[in-house]
């Protein structure tokens, strides 16, 4: 089964609230998010964002220039309908993060929570490393968030490749200046908690 396949899979048989790493409110990333850039007007993507609340957040917050991918159709479905009119002020890209062809220097801040700790072969991470350096510009924000060294191995039926702010900042090299580190205790729908890291960076 391929990524997109598996990705249909969950989200078609899962409702938005069930999954392991739902939370109403990502009050984590907002606040970076903000401390980051508090121009209305930045260019922000958000990758995996398919179900994501975020979105709503932002547009709420009075963002109005935000990108959201997810290599699931379904799930970005289901954020427009959530959204309702909203959804047509945010553009939307159904893509593999490591596949697609981002506009180069188009964002001023890239967000991702919970979908690099999916790229468990070099291959892939490298990619994803090449579309920041090329989509984000220089001197932008890169959010990036991965389960912690004490995190689960696995999750949705995949094995995830768990990171501490050394080993993260490392996949991504020297020329992202890592601003800050810090790590968050989630707790899942069904009560059990997964240890989260996020790593803050700019590009130099």
């Amino acid at each position: 089964m391929n990524v997109k396949t598996h990705w249909e899979n969950v989200y078609a048989t899962r409702a938005p609230e069930s999954v392991s790493w739902y939370r109403a409110h990502l009050d984590t990333s907002l606040a970076l998010i903000e401390r980051a850039t508090n121009a209305r007007s930045s260019s922000i993507i958000d990758i995996g964002g398919g179900e994501s609340t975020l979105v709503d957040d932002l547009l709420l917050r009075g963002y109005g220039n935000v990108t959201v991918l997810d290599v699931s159709r379904i799930a970005i479905e289901v954020t427009k309908r959530r959204l309702g009119s909203p959804a047509e002020q945010v553009r939307w890209l159904v893509a593999d993060i490591a596949a697609v062809d981002l506009k180069p220097h188009a964002y001023d801040l890239w967000h991702d929570r919970a979908v690099f700790h999916f790229l468990t072969t070099p291959e892939r991470r490298i990619a994803y490393v090449r579309q920041v350096t090329r989509a984000v510009k220089p001197g932008g924000h890169v959010i990036v968030s991965t389960f912690g060294p004490e995190g689960p191995r696995e999750c949705s039926g995949l094995e995830v490749v768990r990171y501490d702010a050394a080993s993260l900042h490392g996949e991504f090299g020297g020329h992202f200046r890592l601003i800050e580190s810090s790590k968050e205790l989630h707790q899942t729908p069904l009560g059990s908690t997964q240890q989260f890291l996020y790593c803050y960076c700019r590009i130099e």
